[in-house]
């Protein structure tokens, strides 16, 4: 399983992702890659292509919940460049390119102060980002031990 946290830890709360997926990765937990990055780009399809799960994190602009969780798919390119993807176009590339279809989630997590450059997260924010871990753990808990089992099926 792959956890790819994403987002610009110098824009406030936009830095959501890169925080999940530090925090997650300081777990050290067995059977999950983490991968930290700005944004999302054409060669994080070939990352995921070796992967069976892949989770998105990010931060989510007026979400009303502290966290959102849902599956994704696929879906229909934008157009390439150096700006960041979205999840479904990186999935897409990755069955276009490598024929690989992992099942997908995006985590989106409410941030709140996305206005100044400024590096840290609002109060908001990080009672949030903690939300959302909390999650997290307990979906994987679940998650790993399923794959483990169909692995050995």
């Amino acid at each position: 399983m792959l956890l790819i946290g994403y987002g610009n830890p110098g824009r406030g709360d936009d830095g959501l992702g890169p925080a999940f997926s530090d925090a997650i990765a300081a777990r050290g937990v067995p059977g999950l890659e983490v991968d930290t990055d700005y944004q999302l780009v054409a060669e994080h399809a070939l990352a995921i292509a070796s992967h069976d799960v892949v989770v998105f994190a990010d931060a989510e602009i007026g979400g009303k919940e502290p966290y959102s969780f849902r599956e994704t798919a696929p879906g229909s390119p934008e157009v390439l460049g150096s700006h960041s993807l979205g999840p479904e176009t990186v999935l897409a590339l990755c069955e276009t390119l490598y024929g690989a279809k992992p099942k997908a989630f995006v985590l989106g997590i409410a941030g709140h102060d996305y206005g100044e450059v400024k590096e840290g997260l609002s109060e908001k924010a990080a009672a949030n980002l903690a939300a959302a871990e909390r999650f997290f753990l307990a979906w994987l808990a679940d998650a790993l031990p399923a794959r483990e089992e169909a692995a050995h099926a």
